[in-house]
């Protein structure tokens, strides 16, 4: 048993009619020199990285009760296939929201993005520690004429699916395609109904981890603990246990403590951890944290070198989360939404037909266990001050928290979660 998040993200595409339009560039035979340059994919990483807090932030804000998991590593990348296919307004309005400011030029954020898928497929390839997929795919309709430049460029993301014919065996399809990369884990995305004749195209990315912890917990001193969720509400959960070395810090500016828990097979290829953000047992405290952390840009690169190793007493609730959000109404609050207006222009991707996208939807399950992922007094005592206290260090997880899953490699954000509950 071991930590197992598995995402899916879809966007489906309706409508038809005559346009026509570039592909990336003005001219895609001229050679782009700024597309070979090493910075580009460590700014898109960036890009990443800002989108990802401001992702954050919508989601709480769209549901403050829930517990939230979500990847915006999935979102990033669906979104990044919507802004290789969009021009004019809409190609401006994605790289305003997917922060790609650093360059106007559309093959060189395509070099990057290409760059990044082979080097995930390099980095985990192997790897017996933690496995980590990501697949992008572009499920066209048989009907749509697709630009002879795109599908050079997409030939490993498209698809072609007969909608017209048998919209529900390739509803069937994409879910079962969805259900093979993710190992199982997201079953039925797709209900009856959300493909038809005439969609034209659905853009989705199936994300899988799995990875055991560097510092196991110990499945005999797993309890039956108090969660206190609220000062008027508590609930019992299974309370994991470990004292072990892990980077612990106090945050003065986030106001909380924050643990690493790093994931076995940590050479410099695959170094993926867990990072826990934990607030004091106080009123509002969670949400003070959230929205330090969302509104400063450069925070995370900050957190993830600040941990100092030492001993730390660790309880850590063991929670499975699943959820399936409607992302449309987060995206509008990104300054997104008019990627759905009948307007949209993704003549990038045909110059036969106009494809909008009506719907995006994501489904996302974790599950947190030893072998990988009373009182409140405990941690309302918490000190946010640089001196080392003493040994061991309490970190005691017992009323709600921020995690999320981050990989040093590519100094992005994998999974982003809220625990606020035992569900």
């Amino acid at each position: 048993m071991r930590n197992l998040p598995a995402i899916v993200l879809l966007l489906v595409a309706l409508s038809a009619r005559t346009i026509h339009g570039q592909c990336l560039a003005q001219d895609d035979n001229i050679q782009h020199t700024k597309a070979d340059n090493p910075l580009s994919r460590n700014r898109l990483y960036k890009g990443e990285s800002i989108f990802t807090l401001k992702l954050l932030e919508a989601i709480n804000t769209a549901t403050p009760t829930e517990n939230v998991f979500f990847s915006p590593y999935s979102l990033y990348h669906v979104l990044l296939l919507a802004y290789f296919g969009a021009r004019t307004e809409t190609e401006k309005m994605l790289r305003t929201g997917l922060e790609l400011h650093w360059t106007e030029d559309k093959p060189v954020v395509w070099q990057a993005y290409n760059i990044g898928k082979k080097s995930l497929a390099a980095r985990f390839g192997q790897s017996a520690d933690i496995q980590f997929t990501s697949v992008d795919k572009l499920f066209f309709g048989k009907q749509v004429a697709i630009r002879e430049c795109m599908e050079d460029k997409f030939f490993e993301e498209i698809e072609k699916l007969d909608f017209e014919k048998d919209a529900d065996g390739q509803r069937l399809y994409i879910n079962n395609w969805v259900e093979n990369v993710t190992q199982g884990e997201i079953k039925d995305l797709l209900i009856p109904g959300s493909i038809t004749k005439q969609t034209k195209l659905a853009i989705a990315n199936a994300a899988y981890f799995k990875g055991t912890w560097q510092t196991e917990f110990k499945p005999d001193q797993t309890n039956k603990e108090i969660f206190y969720v609220s000062s008027e509400r508590q609930a019992f959960v299974d309370m994991m246990h470990v004292l072990g070395t892990f980077n612990h810090a106090a945050n003065e500016k986030l106001g909380c403590h924050v643990l690493e828990m790093p994931y076995k097979g940590q050479d410099e290829s695959t170094r993926i951890s867990m990072f826990v953000f934990l607030p004091p047992a106080a009123p509002n405290s969670l949400d003070k944290v959230l929205a330090r952390l969302t509104s400063d840009t450069g925070i995370l690169s900050e957190i993830v070198n600040e941990g100092i190793p030492r001993m730390v007493d660790v309880k850590f609730p063991k929670f499975s989360i699943e959820k399936t959000v409607e992302l449309k109404p987060v995206l509008e609050r990104l300054g997104l939404g008019k990627m759905f207006e009948n307007g949209a222009d993704f003549s990038a991707f045909s110059d036969k037909e106009q494809i909008g996208f009506d719907e995006i939807l994501q489904k996302s399950k974790i599950e947190v266990n030893e072998k990988g992922s009373t009182a409140a007094s405990s941690t309302v005592l918490f000190s946010f001050r640089s001196s080392r206290p003493v040994e061991p260090a309490m970190f005691h997880c017992n009323h709600p928290f921020v995690f999320l899953i981050y990989d040093y490699g590519t100094q992005a954000v994998l999974f982003n979660g809220v625990y606020r509950q035992p569900e």
